[in-house]
């Protein structure tokens, strides 16, 4: 080749060379600021109706600037759906956050190694019995076991005052009514009685209730719905669903039982961080807002939580009484129960 061809060529691979490294260094130069464009972003699993959830993800979202992602548990078996996704997408998470109604699930999903743990701040005065004591979820926002009386049907005077009034020959037990114990808040509450009674005289109480043919009902809101319609005195329900009855005018009234020894079950709502959360900070973010008093009073006032954790939180205009009393145990310790209960009434409810 020609001297002065093998020099041209040189000049047009040093002009290629010098335009790829232009091009490259142009790129970098132009990425953070792409990346600065783009808004964070924050995924929420929530078992909590989208009713009530929805909003509180719509104000974080306005005052924080981090796009939320919400899904939905719709399925019937409510928390459940949610949970089996969170389990089985361990090893790649797509969640950031768990929003819990209840607490008997995420407490499994700790022992699965779906949660990672994170103390918020704003964890500050809610009752260790309502906390994790490794950090891994943080109960909030209250929600109450209690009696629904038909007014029209139980006088003032006669109210019953515990959940072990209902075995007593006060009233008929075809006119008092429970929810299918072996799911939801129903088993809940009968964990929890469990864990502070202890095995052998809870599975007494089940046994009476269910030997005295008290009537079981497919859900709390159907136990709501007979005491308002006055097929049934009274019956246990939720909170919720006892102030829907009251708001809508229905000649019911609610009453807390057990105030007088060993309290009334208190059922909160829990937040976790997911263990490789792909939005770690954004995730810590949340469960800051989730927890702080503006929040506990925006789930007050929405109806969907009626009891305060903390002695600052604000308790329903719906609730007379104040500083409900509520049952001395902790939700782990309930939890543990979980399983012997169903055993047991299985064996007394399914023949």
């Amino acid at each position: 080749m020609p001297l002065g061809g093998f020099v041209c060529h040189l000049m047009i691979r040093a002009k290629i060379i010098f335009l790829f490294v232009s091009v490259l260094l142009l790129a970098a130069a132009l990425l953070p600021s792409c990346q600065q464009g783009v808004s964070p972003e924050l995924v929420v699993y929530t078992s909590v109706d989208q009713v009530f959830s929805e909003p509180i993800l719509k104000i974080f979202e306005e005052q924080s600037g981090i796009r939320v992602l919400p899904v939905y548990d719709v399925e019937a078996a409510k928390t459940t759906g949610l949970v089996n996704r969170l389990i089985a997408e361990k090893k790649r998470p797509r969640a950031d956050v768990f929003w819990n109604g209840e607490f008997a699930q995420t407490i499994m999903l700790k022992e699965k190694g779906v949660l990672s743990p994170y103390v918020s701040p704003n964890a500050i005065n809610i009752p260790p019995r309502y906390v994790d004591t490794e950090g891994y979820w943080t109960g909030f926002a209250g929600r109450g076991r209690v009696l629904l009386v038909n007014t029209k049907l139980v006088p003032a005077d006669n109210y019953p005052r515990s959940i072990f009034d209902l075995i007593g020959d006060r009233w008929p037990a075809s006119r008092i009514g429970i929810a299918y114990p072996l799911f939801g808040t129903t088993a809940t509450q009968a964990a929890a009685l469990y864990a502070v009674l202890g095995p052998e005289k809870g599975r007494a109480f089940y046994k009476e209730l269910h030997g005295r043919g008290v009537r079981v009902v497919d859900g709390c809101s159907v136990v709501r719905d007979m005491v308002a319609g006055g097929q049934l005195m009274m019956g246990l329900v939720d909170t919720d669903d006892a102030i829907g009855a009251i708001e809508a005018g229905a000649p019911v009234s609610m009453v807390f039982p057990d105030q007088d020894d060993m309290g009334t079950l208190i059922i909160p709502n829990t937040v976790a961080l997911i263990a490789g959360a792909p939005h770690p900070n954004e995730a810590k973010a949340f469960i800051d807002f989730l927890l702080s008093p503006e929040v506990a009073g925006l789930l007050v006032n929405s109806g969907w939580s009626h009891i305060p954790l903390r002695p600052t939180d604000p308790q329903s205009s719906s609730i007379v009484a104040s500083n409900i009393r509520g049952m001395n145990v902790t939700l782990d310790a309930v939890y543990k129960q979980m399983d012997l209960i169903k055993k047991d009434l299985s064996e007394i409810y399914i023949q």
